[in-house]
């Protein structure tokens, strides 16, 4: 059963679901991964990307690059 406030206490989101908030297509969203550019955390064979990297991402100005806020790359 899915509740509508699921969203707003998660902390991670999938790629897939990353892909759809940012308007890409799954294989760009998994190549901005592979790059670097979206930041993504693995469990296993799980990819995952933290919400706040969407945030500043979405809130990203052109005079500072999203991955400049939060550094280090996971994959």
């Amino acid at each position: 059963m899915s509740n509508s406030n699921e969203h707003t206490h998660r902390s991670t989101y999938t790629v897939e679901e990353v892909a759809h908030i940012l308007g890409i297509s799954r294989t760009t969203a998994y190549e901005c991964v592979r790059r670097g550019d979206i930041q993504a955390r693995r469990f296993g064979r799980r990819v995952v990307v933290p919400t706040i990297v969407v945030d500043r991402l979405l809130h990203a100005t052109d005079d500072r690059r999203p991955d400049d806020a939060m550094p280090g790359r996971e994959i």
